[in-house]
């Protein structure tokens, strides 16, 4: 092709991408036809021709800026150069006020001969009209001696009157401390916060406070912190949390046992001691009676099973306990009660768990969890998928003439029909009863269709089987694409529709 071939046609190509004819987007547009064209112009190369020039760590900028025309890579330049320092004095001078913050701020909180020798030098240094490096090596020297300045022995200074402030760490190792000063030795110290951890560890409640561990941690790297007045109130507030969780486990472990135990031991006992056929198991179980009231705070298993025994015991050996419990009614109704509750809290575990217990799929929230994740990855990704919903045709007929146990094992087999035919990336759950659904990824409407209709034939092909008996078995599907709605709740709804008319229109069938 010739130059006047590629001039034509990049004119052209300006005109469909409704640019205007500048030199800019002119220059581009040839480049990129003239490129097509496999033509080497050297009007198009000036940016590669100058980036091997520049050093490495411009060259990797520009790529990773995807500098392509001279334009660009002016304006890249300049950007550079507007951000380069102004000159050595302005360096200089911003040194040398950090600088002197740094000095002023250490004289200000600091009363040490190393401190002033140090200030001494730094405004000579100044005097001296230093270079920027040298300040700043200076101005680190600060920076490293208020760091590890550590004035903590200031503290026993308190009750021992005048000291010479010019060097006042000389002055405390100068100083003749009696034992009866109470002052505790660094060794003392460390001894003692090792025990004060200790007592802080988990003794009845297994839980550990942050606040504890907080204060423990402290105590722990720095055990000269116990001479400190404001960590003692840190110290008794972690004790006073630390009994506070130790007799709050304490009453958590008791509360279902307090009373109930009395109350079941004494009476057992009145019964044994009135019983004319008390037998040696009998007098067994009265041992173990006294042995609870001697120590109520018992392992809560070994607890629950040693009642359960003493209560087979007592069944099988005494027709006394059996009237008693009769008529003791009333309580037998507040176990049950309590029975009731227990299963309802297991329920609502159950709930909460995303795998939904007969099928071993998703349930239903993990779901709804899922399809949120999904939902933003198509909102942020453009990733779209499908959503296929499955229900079992007349599947309360199959739970009326064979019994439930045959409906979980239906329910069980076609869960596993779903999890054969499903990729791996596919998420498959329980949406509810005998409705199943499939969130496929990366999927159109027509890879949906495809998949609702290998597992429709399977199942209709499928031996479902029970007690030796087949139970035929059918499944209808409707089928919905991400794309092609508005938001994920008509996509659900488009779903269930395709479903319903599935199922309207003669079931065992896929609609889309």
């Amino acid at each position: 092709m010739t130059i006047q071939g590629i001039i034509k046609k990049a004119v052209k190509r300006l005109e469909l991408e409704g640019k205007l004819l500048t030199p800019d987007f002119y220059t581009e547009a040839f480049c990129k036809e003239s490129a097509k064209a496999g033509m080497n112009v050297e009007d198009c190369s000036h940016v590669e021709k100058f980036k091997v020039t520049l050093n490495k760590e411009f060259q990797k900028e520009l790529t990773q800026y995807r500098i392509k025309t001279m334009s660009e890579l002016a304006r890249f330049l300049i950007s550079k150069l507007n951000r380069t320092n102004s000159s050595h004095c302005s360096s200089l001078l911003e040194s040398q006020t950090i600088f002197t913050k740094r000095v002023l701020q250490v004289v200000e909180v600091l009363h040490n001969k190393e401190a002033s020798e140090l200030a001494k030098k730094s405004i000579d240094l100044l005097n001296n009209e230093a270079s920027a490096a040298q300040v700043d090596q200076f101005r680190q020297l600060w920076v490293n001696f208020i760091t590890t300045y550590d004035d903590t022995f200031l503290e026993k200074l308190k009750s021992l009157g005048h000291v010479d402030i010019t060097d006042l760490k000389k002055s405390i190792e100068s100083l003749k401390i009696s034992s009866s000063d109470n002052l505790v030795a660094p060794m003392e110290l460390s001894s003692i916060a090792s025990l004060l951890v200790s007592s802080l560890v988990p003794s009845i409640a297994s839980s550990v406070n942050e606040k504890i561990a907080d204060i423990s941690q402290k105590i722990k790297k720095n055990p000269s912190l116990l001479e400190s007045v404001s960590v003692e109130a840190e110290i008794k507030s972690a004790i006073s949390l630390r009994i506070a969780l130790d007799k709050q486990s304490v009453k958590d472990m008791i509360k279902s046992l307090d009373g109930v135990l009395d109350k079941l031991s004494l009476r057992l006992i009145d019964m044994i001691e009135r019983s004319d056929n008390s037998t040696v198991e009998i007098q067994k179980i009265k041992v173990e009676l006294e042995a609870y009231n001697e120590d109520p705070i018992t392992n809560f298993k070994i607890a629950h099973k040693k009642l359960f025994t003493i209560a087979v015991a007592l069944e099988e050996n005494t027709q006394a306990l059996s009237k008693d419990l009769k008529n003791h009614n009333g309580e037998v109704k507040a176990l049950s009660k309590k029975i009731e509750i227990l299963e309802e809290e297991l329920k609502k575990t159950r709930e909460e768990s995303k795998e939904d217990f007969l099928t071993k799929l998703y349930n239903r929230r993990a779901l709804d969890e899922l399809i949120t994740i999904q939902e933003s990855e198509f909102e942020r990704y453009n990733h779209n998928f499908s959503i296929v919903m499955f229900d079992l045709d007349y599947f309360k007929a199959v739970n009326d003439n064979y019994g439930h146990d045959a409906g979980d094992a239906i329910l069980s087999a076609f869960a596993k029909i779903l999890k054969a035919e499903a990729r791996n990336v596919d998420i498959i759950g329980r949406f509810g009863g005998e409705e199943f659904m499939a969130l496929l990824e990366e999927t159109n409407v027509e890879g949906g269709v495809i998949f609702a209709e290998k597992v429709r034939a399977k199942v209709q092909k499928a031996r479902f089987m029970y007690k030796g008996e087949r139970i035929e078995v059918t499944v209808s599907c409707g089928v919905s694409e991400r794309s092609k709605h508005p938001s994920i709740d008509t996509l659900l709804k488009a779903a269930d529709e395709n479903l319903y008319k599935a199922k309207k229109d003669g079931r065992n069938r896929v609609e889309h």
